[in-house]
């Protein structure tokens, strides 16, 4: 079902971009503990949202290397993947706030298609590369129309709603045309929104807990009746374990959990989680919603499930841990303040804030 004649794919080394980032740290945190046999190089730019403290778990493991390097330098990407030996490429670098996008689009469209094509590129010139693993979105499918839409299959017509969600589709249709022209070995994902550790507290969730832990009231978009699903970001990283190894070329697999939530739901369950049940009203905000904001994405996962993926950590519990986190390390990322507001607009390209 999963690779060339039955077998699972085995890679020896991986290059992943963005691994110094959200989700990327913890699928490269879970390859080098679990496959001290392979390789794992980290290419990461260290932007605003990603930093070298979530990689401290493995910065000391033989298998591991750490690359500063951005995906929009042709040259520096193509060296890397000869000087390393690269077979394998998980590609989670992007730009993906889709409030930024919003604001500052033309560094989306740099980053998230740019350097989706440099990728592919030195991926298409590099004798050794056997896998390329396209990390996207499910905003790609545009949002659901009401809350009897069906979960959308891999086969759904793309309709991006949002700059970002644009962008993400536009680098999808690079690869699907590498593995069409060049044979090159592709496989894409598209995830649910992802909570937990390492998280820049610009998204949903990260963003109302710092804005409690500082006692600052949680601003919450429009009237708070828009869901998302929530996947727990160490769920994710396995879905990517699964895909890697079992995955087929040439494939589109959904990354999506069981956990739909309003925001309003979310800002609750903080409040409780917290401690402030008896402010709840004082501590709830609500502000005008953005330009646009789908009301919900809804996918389904049956592809994955057959590969032996499953959800496993509950809503509750990945709560919790993901606040503790934040008690514990929210000083990660310096000053997040221009990361609190209502609406905020953060430089993507020199730091600075788009707030006005």
């Amino acid at each position: 079902m999963s690779t060339t004649n039955g077998q699972d794919y085995v890679p020896s080394s991986i290059l992943l971009t963005g691994g110094a980032g959200f989700i990327g740290s913890h699928a490269a945190i879970l390859l080098c503990r679990k496959y001290p046999e392979y390789k794992i190089v980290v290419y990461d730019k260290l932007d605003y949202c990603s930093c070298l403290q979530n990689l401290s778990e493995i910065e000391n493991l033989p298998n591991f290397k750490f690359v500063k390097g951005d995906i929009s330098s042709p040259d520096l990407v193509s060296y890397v993947l000869k000087e390393e030996k690269i077979d394998t490429i998980m590609h989670f670098a992007a730009q993906t706030h889709v409030d930024n996008s919003f604001g500052n689009s033309f560094a989306f469209t740099k980053a998230n298609i740019y350097g989706t094509h440099v990728l592919l590129e030195s991926a298409k010139n590099c004798p050794t590369l056997r896998r390329f693993v396209h990390v996207s979105t499910d905003e790609v499918y545009g949002e659901g129309e009401d809350f009897d839409t069906k979960p959308m299959e891999e086969e759904h017509v793309l309709e991006p709603t949002n700059p970002y969600a644009a962008t993400k589709a536009g680098a999808e249709f690079l690869v699907k045309s590498y593995h069409r022209s060049f044979k090159l070995p592709c496989l894409i994902t598209r995830g649910n929104n992802v909570y937990g550790p390492h998280q820049y507290p610009e998204k949903l969730i990260p963003k109302l807990t710092n804005q409690l832990l500082r006692g600052l009231p949680v601003t919450i978009h429009g009237d708070g009746s828009n869901t998302r699903n929530f996947l727990y970001v160490e769920d994710v990283a396995r879905a990517f374990d699964v895909i890697l190894h079992k995955g087929s070329v040439g494939l589109i697999y959904n990354i999506g959990g069981e956990n739909e939530q309003a925001n309003i739901a979310v800002a609750k369950d903080l409040v409780k989680l917290l401690g402030f049940d008896d402010k709840e009203d004082e501590l709830i905000k609500y502000v005008p919603d953005r330009k646009f904001n789908d009301l919900r994405y809804t996918i389904n996962s049956s592809k994955l499930h057959k590969l032996g993926w499953k959800e496993e950590m509950n809503w509750e519990e990945g709560l919790k841990i993901t606040v503790d986190w934040y008690k514990k390390y929210s000083s990660r990322y310096g000053n997040i303040d221009c990361a609190l507001v209502a609406h905020p607009r953060i430089g993507t390209t020199d730091g600075a804030d788009f707030t006005s």
